[in-house]
């Protein structure tokens, strides 16, 4: 973990916010990437297809839109523009600008590929590979190709098709998902070890496998393909994430199409358990968070106030936050947490909360303060 907590530039935040203002440009932020377009509000042509994504890297830290989007516009109209960043508000140091031709593509590796964006930091401009193709291992044998896609459709979007093969596991099966687009597949691929872990209780892992042709493939039926998660925009300076954090936590969504045989066929529950502690239900099954308020409610000792640093993400996908949760009458409890990102900026938000809160409920507070 690292020890050093990330340092905003404040000066290049002002001037992407007042350029987004200025250009009446709009970003939204959701899983670690910030995105513009896709397509933009004014594009004339159709959608964009192979080989018209570019991949850059060599990206400063606090090099944001401001300047990437105007250079990469340059050379043509951007279909789409997607920042890698971090939850402190720093970029990732890699992006990808997509286009609406391959010529334009290949002219924009041509003329920006070593340029010199700030003194001492040249650009590295190379063809995106676009990966679509995401395989899924240690899936329970007993799962059902028809009650798989189902479930993939509620916690994902971008599904087109999928197959169901042994696993690696004698005991498993595996799944390979083709997605509509790199992004669909990237997003999908930071979400569902966590979601099913959550769901069912099981661990899959999930990787990139290179495009193969698969027999018997289980194609989208056209219901599933308009269902549309909504995407909060997020404010642009980052700096003031811990007024978002401060936030009361929304109430999470429910999956409301996984098919009950599936929830058994994975060994997970298929209704809720009940509580013995009926004094504190329905708060101690929603979430940690909701948990803890209901207990310092009930004790007298003020609200938990949290507070969230972002120090860095590894290279296993999780964020690493340092915290200070300040309750008025037990004091203030610093602490460090790591968690996976969310599909959207706010159940990221909602998970550091209830990771936190877990944390102070099990091993700083501990229960015996409540329930007395």
């Amino acid at each position: 973990m690292h020890n050093q907590i990330q340092v905003l530039n404040v000066e290049r935040l002002q001037a992407l916010e007042t350029w987004l203002k200025r250009t009446n440009t709009k970003v939204t932020q959701v899983n670690g990437q910030r995105k513009y377009g896709g397509p933009p509000e004014v594009w004339m042509g159709p959608a964009p297809g192979i080989k018209c994504e570019v991949f850059i890297n060599n990206i400063p830290e606090d090099v944001y839109e401001d300047l990437l989007i105007p250079l990469f516009s340059s050379v043509g109209p951007l279909w789409e523009f997607r920042l890698m960043m971090n939850f402190s508000g720093q970029n990732r140091g890699f992006a990808y600008a997509k286009y609406g031709s391959a010529d334009v593509a290949k002219n924009a590796i041509r003329q920006l590929h070593g340029h010199m964006l700030l003194p001492g930091a040249r650009l590295n401009v190379c063809l995106s590979t676009e990966k679509r193709h995401v395989n899924l291992t240690n899936l329970p044998a007993t799962v059902k190709q028809d009650e798989l896609l189902k479930v993939l459709c509620e916690m994902v979007e971008g599904v087109e098709s999928l197959s169901l093969k042994p696993g690696p596991e004698k005991e498993g099966v595996s799944a390979l998902v083709i997605f509509s687009s790199h992004y669909a597949a990237s997003m999908a691929k930071r979400v569902l070890v966590e979601g099913f872990l959550r769901c069912f209780g099981i661990r899959i892992s999930v990787q990139w496998q290179s495009p193969i042709k698969v027999k018997d493939e289980l194609h989208l039926p056209q219901k599933y393909k308009s269902f549309k998660a909504s995407t909060p925009t997020l404010p642009s300076n980052m700096a003031n994430v811990s007024k978002i954090l401060a936030q009361p936590p929304p109430t999470p969504k429910k999956p409301s199409l996984i098919p009950a045989d599936f929830c058994r066929a994975v060994g997970g529950p298929v209704v809720p358990k009940s509580t013995s502690h009926e004094h504190l239900s329905p708060a101690l099954s929603a979430s940690p968070v909701t948990f803890l308020r209901k207990c310092c409610e009930m004790s007298g000792i003020g609200m938990p106030q949290f507070e969230f640093f972002c120090s860095g993400d590894g290279p296993d996908e999780f964020l690493h936050l340092t915290f200070m949760v300040s309750i008025l009458g037990l004091g203030v409890f610093p602490g460090e947490v790591r968690i996976l990102p969310g599909p959207t900026a706010t159940t990221t938000i909602e998970r550091a909360r209830e990771a936190v809160a877990q944390q102070l409920l099990k091993s700083v507070i501990g229960l015996k303060v409540f329930l007395r």
